[in-house]
C-alpha cells in the first residue's frame, strides 16, 4: 500500500530530536487516499498492526548487514589464507610453498573435516539385532558313561559356555596374549588401528590392531574379509558395542565364537578337541597354549609340523610371561609350568562313522524322548547329552562281532553277504551298557540292535515259565488254578499235539497244532526246570496253554518287551513267535537277574544344554515278576549254561546264566545270558535288505548247538572266550 504524507508534512517532523515521533493532532499516520480512509486513532489494534509491521520491516536491513559483514570478514580471512601460486615476493621453488598460516589452516580443516566424518560415521552405524546366524549354530556333544568324550553331531563344532564357567587363568591367558587393555579401551585401539594401516599400505592387505570387541564384532557381525570398509565398519561397531554391552558380555561371546582350528570353535570345544576335557578343567599353562591358537590354528597346532611346534612353545612361554608381567600369575605359579602341555593328537569327538554313529542315533532318540526336546530345537545344537554307553564294553562286543564276521564270510562268502549280528547289554537297573548296530552306519543305518525283525524262538521260554510259576495252570475250563514249580512235570516228547480242555487245539487249516523239539528229540516226562535248561520247546507250548496265553504275554510285557513285538495269542505265541530287539531281550532277562524288578532300557544319564541341566524324565524300577519267581527262572538259566557249557561255568564260578534261542525256520539263532546284573543279547539272522525284511534261512552261519555262533559272540563279549 502507497502511504502519502499530509500537506502540511509530518507531525512533530519540524521538531528538533522528535521527527517521527507520534502527535495529538494533525493527521494520523496512514490516512491516505482521494476517497479518504477511516481515521485510526493511536493505540487500536489496526494501529498496533501498523506499529508491529513497521518494526518488523525495520529489522531486516539489519539482518542482512550483519549477513553482509559476516561475508565480508570471511572472505577477508580467505583472500588472506588461500594459497596464490605462484606466490608474490618469491623466487625458485618457494613460490608454490604454502605459507604456515595457509599450512596451518589445512591441517586444522582436515581434522575438522575427520572428526565430523566420524563422528556421522558412528551416528549412523547400527549394531544389528541377530547375530550372525554361522556363530550361533552349535553342535551337540555325546559322552561315554564315563564322562569322556564320545562323538558329535552338527555342522558347526561349537558349544557355547558362560563366562562364569570359564577359569580365571583361561580368561586372562586369553587377555595378556591378545588384548591385555580389554578392560579399559573403548573397544578400538587407535595404536593398534594405526599399525595395521602401515602394514595395510605396506603389504596390500588389512591385519592387526584388533581388539577382542572388534574380533568379536568380526565374528558375529560381518565377514572375515580385508578390506578398507570391513576395517572402518569394524571398528565403529565395536566403539558402539562397547557402549552397548558389558565387557563380560563381550569377552563371554568372543570366547564362544572364536576359531581354534581342529574344526572347532569356541573356548570349550577346544579344550575338549586339545585336551579331552572341558574348559572348567584347564589350567593355566594349557590356557596359554589354546590363547596361541588365536593367532592361527594352523601356525601353531603342534601336531602339524615341526616348525609348528616350535612357534606354539614360543608364543606359549610368552603368554605365560605376560601373565605375570600383568599381575595376573604369580612368579612361583609362572615357575610351575616349565614343560609345553602337549595336546591330544586328534580331536577325540570327529566322527568315525562306525559304531559310533549309532550308538549317537540312539541316544539321541532317548535324549528327545526323555528330555521332552523337538526337534527343532535339537537342531539347534548346544547339548551335551551323557550316554549309559560303557566304552570298554562297546570295544569288546563289537571286537567279537567282527570276529564271527570274518568267520562267516571264509565259511559261506555267498550267504554271509546278507548276515546281520545284532547285540546289546543292560544292566539290571535299565542301563544300556553297550550295542552293536551293524557293521558300518555309513553303509546301513539300519540298526540291527534295535531291530524288530526276527523271532525270539526258544529264548522266549522264560517268560512263559515265569507266567506259570506266577499265575498257575488250569487244566480245566471252570477249575481253579494250579500252581506249578520247577520239579512240576509235563511231556517233553516231539510233535506231541497241543491241547485244551476240549481236546487237541486245531489251526485255522484244519490240523492239529504241535511243537517239534530241536533234533526231533523227545524227553518223556520232564520237569520244568529241566526243560527251561534243555530247552524243549514241547513242554513250553503245551505250559502256555495251560497258564493262559493272556498271561504269558501280559508277563511278557511287564518283563520288558514290546506290546508291538509280541505275537499273536496262538500257541505259537509260546513258541517264541515274538520278534523282540536285542535290547528289550536282554532287558527282559535283566529282570530276572534283578530280583523280579524292571527298569525300562535307557541310554541317557543327564542332559545339558551350554552346561545347565535339562529336565529329563528317569525310569524307576518297578516289580515285574515274584522275587521267588525271579529267583527260579534265574536258576533255571544258570543251569542251562552250566549244561551247555560246563568248562565257562566253572570258570564263572556259578555266577551266570543264559540259554540259546533257535527258530523251528532257522532264520534266527539268539544267545541271551546274565553275568553280574548284566543281561547281554546276541541274535545272528539273514535279510537282503535291497529285496525286503522277510528273515532268509540261516545256512549254517548261527552255528550248532554245541558251537552257537552267537554264544561265541556272547562268550568273547564278556571275556569268556578267546
Amino acid at each position: 500500500m502507497q502511504l502519502r504524507i499530509p500537506e502540511g508534512g509530518i507531525p512533530g517532523g519540524g521538531r528538533d530530536g522528535a521527527a517521527g515521533a507520534p502527535s495529538d493532532a494533525g493527521e494520523p499516520e496512514g490516512s491516505g487516499s482521494s476517497g479518504g480512509s477511516p481515521a485510526v486513532s493511536p493505540g487500536s489494534r489496526a494501529s498496533r498492526r501498523a506499529g508491529a509491521g513497521r518494526r518488523r520491516k525495520a529489522s531486516r536491513p539489519v539482518f542482512v548487514a550483519r549477513v553482509v559483514a559476516v561475508a565480508v570478514v570471511a572472505g577477508s580471512w580467505v583472500r588472506r589464507v588461500r594459497p596464490r601460486y605462484p606466490r608474490p615476493g618469491r623466487v625458485g621453488w618457494r613460490r608454490w610453498v604454502p605459507s604456515w598460516r595457509q599450512a596451518g589452516g589445512a591441517v586444522l580443516a582436515s581434522f575438522g573435516l575427520g572428526f565430523l566424518s566420524l563422528g556421522f560415521a558412528y551416528a549412523v552405524t547400527d549394531i544389528p539385532e541377530n547375530l550372525n546366524t554361522y556363530a550361533t549354530q552349535q553342535d551337540n556333544v555325546y559322552f561315554w558313561a564315563d564322562g569322556t568324550p564320545m562323538a558329535r553331531t552338527g555342522w558347526v563344532q561349537r558349544q557355547a559356555v558362560e563366562l562364569e564357567d570359564v577359569p580365571e587363568d583361561v580368561r586372562w591367558a586369553v587377555l595378556a596374549a591378545e588384548n591385555e587393555s580389554f578392560y579399559s579401551d573403548p573397544g578400538i585401539s587407535f595404536k593398534g588401528l594405526s599399525r595395521a594401516v602401515f602394514r595395510t599400505l605396506g603389504q596390500g592387505s588389512t591385519q592387526g590392531g584388533s581388539t577382542i570387541t572388534q574380533q568379536y564384532v568380526k565374528n558375529v557381525y560381518l565377514s572375515q574379509e580385508q578390506t578398507y570398509s570391513r576395517k572402518f565398519t569394524e571398528a565403529m561397531m565395536a566403539l558402539k558395542l562397547d557402549n552397548k554391552m558389558s565387557k563380560d558380555e563381550i569377552l563371554e561371546g568372543y570366547l564362544n565364537t572364536s576359531w581354534f582350528g581342529r574344526g572347532t570353535y569356541g573356548i570349550q570345544r577346544a579344550a575338549q578337541a586339545y585336551y579331552g576335557k572341558d574348559v572348567s578343567g584347564l589350567n593355566a599353562s594349557e590356557a596359554a597354549f589354546l590363547a596361541s591358537l588365536l593367532k592361527g590354528a594352523g601356525l601353531y597346532d603342534p601336531t602339524l609340523s615341526a616348525n609348528n611346534r616350535a612357534r606354539a612353545v614360543e608364543r606359549w612361554r610368552w603368554t605365560l610371561d605376560r601373565m605375570v608381567e600383568i599381575g595376573k600369575l604369580s612368579p612361583e605359579e609362572r615357575a610351575g609350568y616349565r614343560t609345553f602341555p602337549k595336546p591330544l593328537e586328534s580331536n577325540p569327538l570327529y566322527n568315525t562313522g562306525e559304531q559310533s554313529d549309532y550308538l549317537v542315533e540312539l541316544a539321541t532318540q532317548y535324549a528327545k524322548k526323555t528330555a521332552h526336546i523337538s526337534d527343532k530345537d535339537f537342531d539347534r545344537g548346544g547339548y551335551q547329552i551323557y550316554t549309559t554307553f560303557d566304552k570298554k564294553r562297546v570295544d569288546q562286543l563289537t571286537k567279537a562281532v567282527n570276529k564271527a564276521r570274518d568267520e562267516a564270510r571264509k565259511k559261506n562268502p555267498v550267504a554271509a553277504k546278507h548276515v546281520h549280528y545284532g547285540a546289546a547289554s543292560v544292566a539290571a537297573d535299565g542301563r544300556i551298557l553297550a550295542i552293536h548296530g551293524g557293521p558300518d552306519h555309513r553303509k546301513q543305518g539300519y540298526n540291527e540292535s534295535n531291530a524288530t525283525t526276527v523271532r525270539a524262538g526258544s529264548a522266549f521260554q522264560p517268560f512263559v515259565y515265569a507266567a506259570a510259576l506266577e499265575h498257575g495252570v488250569r487244566k480245566s475250563r471252570d477249575g481253579a488254578p494250579e500252581p506249578v514249580t520247577g520239579e512240576t512235570l509235563y511231556t517233553g516228547d516231539d510233535k506231541v499235539p497241543v491241547t485244551t480242555p476240549e481236546g487237541p487245539y486245531w489251526d485255522r487249516s484244519g490240523r492239529k497244532v504241535a511243537a517239534k523239539n530241536d533234533g526231533g528229540r523227545s524227553y518223556g516226562q520232564i520237569s520244568l526246570h529241566r526243560a527251561l535248561a534243555l530247552s524243549v520247546n514241547t513242554t513250553f507250548m503245551q505250559l502256555g496253554m495251560d497258564t493262559g496265553l493272556d498271561k504269558v504275554r501280559a508277563t511278557a510285557r511287564a518283563a520288558g518287551l514290546l506290546p508291538s513285538s509280541l505275537g499273536a495269542q496262538v500257541p505259537a505265541l509260546s513258541a517264541g513267535s515274538s520278534t523282540p530287539s536285542a535290547i528289550r531281550m536282554a532287558g527282559g532277562y535283566a529282570t530276572f537277574a534283578a530280583e523280579g524288578r524292571h527298569t525300562e532300557p535307557y541310554a541317557i544319564l543327564k542332559v545339558t544344554r551350554n552346561g545347565h541341566e535339562v529336565a529329563a524324565d528317569v525310569p524307576g524300577a518297578r516289580r515285574a515278576v515274584d522275587v521267588e519267581t525271579a529267583a527260579a527262572v534265574q536258576s533255571a538259566l544258570t543251569d542251562a549254561f552250566r549244561t551247555a557249557h560246563p568248562e565257562a561255568a566253572a570258570a564263572a564260578g556259578g555266577a551266570v546264566a543264559g540259554k540259546v534261542g533257535t527258530t523251528e525256520d532257522d532264520t534266527a539263532a539268539w544267545y541271551v545270558g546274565t553275568e553280574k546284573k548284566v543281561s547281554t543279547a546276541v541274535v545272528v539272522y539273514r535279510i537282503d535288505l535291497a529285496k525286503s525284511l522277510e528273515p532268509l534261512p540261516l545256512e549254517g552261519l548261527g552255528g550248532t548247538a554245541s558251537d552257537s555262533v552267537p554264544y561265541g559272540i556272547w562268550a568273547r563279549a564278556l571275556g569268556h572266550a578267546g
